[in-house]
């Protein structure tokens, strides 16, 4: 069974906190400040904006004690029936890192509150990161506390994410090829894609159904070569064609730096996935298993995957991507060589 990203954490905590079943007390952690802000809004916005002057409070912990937390969290709603608490960067609460040294510091004060939590009180901790599981206060949090993470969400889920968020979020139907386009030119910043999104969503009004040609208009691609077609050409091993297309998207280019660190991350999300399918089914499993193990739920989507996987071999993957990383170097100057040169180095080197 596939793991749970931060895809389908983020939809069951969502139904959680609009539940009764609503727990008193959450840390919610990771990488992705996507969904960590999103939850930030929901929760927010369980109390009704004229209650909001006495019943919620965003605090920093930068900004806040130990003790002050403690007196608002444990004080009663007034004229509701509930009152929210969000403390953001939890880990800059002062006396933290004390604590953190092994003494006894003023962040286990806490401890009391998480273990017997005001019933009227929804308090929700927001960090980067979790508080370490050999701590005091981090082994309370896990214990009494709505605790979950959220890690970057895998390239190779975006493409469905994609379809899901527009579909959600603006009753719009983006066709696999499109979400797969929008995903692999965008990278897997979820903020920007959530923007793109808004962006397509918002010119295409007049169809319920958006197309790879209106992916290309609105994100700037309608240009003869693109990095797609850069990516055909690699794939059928055409080092001519390659070359030839690289040279016109540089040509084209108001920035080739950016160009290249563009390409670069391109081809190191198309890389990646290729990687966990090879990767999988030289542990034996079958195009199915390996499907069900990404959690990938479009068939087409997955096919064109399991296809590009096909034209590269397991073995192939550390020279690809050790390719990769000196072009990325020497994109960001760490060479002399001209952008043109450094592109065109990779491109061989990844066709072999």
């Amino acid at each position: 069974m596939a793991k749970k990203t931060s895809i389908e954490i983020y939809s069951e905590v969502l139904q959680e906190l609009k539940s009764e079943d609503r727990k008193p007390v959450y840390f919610f952690y990771g990488e992705e400040e996507f969904f960590l802000d999103k939850l930030q809004e929901v929760v927010e916005g369980l109390i009704p904006d004229d209650q909001k002057d006495f019943n919620f409070d965003l605090l920093y912990g930068r900004d806040v004690t130990p003790e002050k937390v403690l007196s608002i969290i444990r004080s009663y709603p007034m004229m509701a029936e509930q009152r929210v608490v969000i403390l953001r960067d939890f880990k800059e609460l002062s006396g933290y890192g004390v604590q953190a040294e092994g003494y006894q510091g003023e962040i286990n004060d806490l401890i009391p509150y998480l273990e017997q939590p005001n019933p009227t009180t929804l308090f929700v901790c927001i960090d980067s990161k979790k508080p370490s599981g050999r701590s005091k206060i981090g082994k309370a949090f896990k214990k009494h506390s709505g605790f979950y993470e959220f890690e970057e969400v895998p390239d190779y889920r975006l493409p469905d994410w994609i379809m899901s968020w527009a579909k959600k979020h603006h009753n719009k139907k983006i066709e696999p090829p499109a979400a797969q386009m929008l995903s692999q030119y965008v990278g897997n910043s979820l903020q920007l894609l959530s923007t793109e999104i808004d962006k397509v969503c918002t010119f295409v009004d007049t169809s319920d159904t958006i197309t790879e040609s209106e992916i290309k208009k609105i994100i700037g691609l309608y240009r003869e070569y693109s990095v797609f077609e850069l990516k055909d050409a690699v794939f059928d091993r055409n080092l001519e064609e390659a070359l030839f297309i690289a040279e016109q998207m540089l040509q084209h280019s108001k920035a080739n730096t950016g160009e290249i660190i563009r390409s670069v991350g391109f081809f190191y999300n198309v890389f990646s996935n290729i990687w966990q399918i090879r990767r999988l089914a030289g542990q034996g499993n079958s195009k199915k298993q390996v499907q069900n193990t990404l959690g990938i739920n479009n068939n087409w989507y997955f096919n064109k995957l399991w296809k590009d996987a096909s034209a590269f071999q397991l073995a192939d993957m550390p020279r690809i991507f050790e390719a990769l990383l000196d072009a990325d170097r020497a994109s960001k100057g760490f060479t002399k060589m001209d952008p043109s040169t450094i592109l065109l180095l990779m491109i061989k080197r990844i066709i072999g």
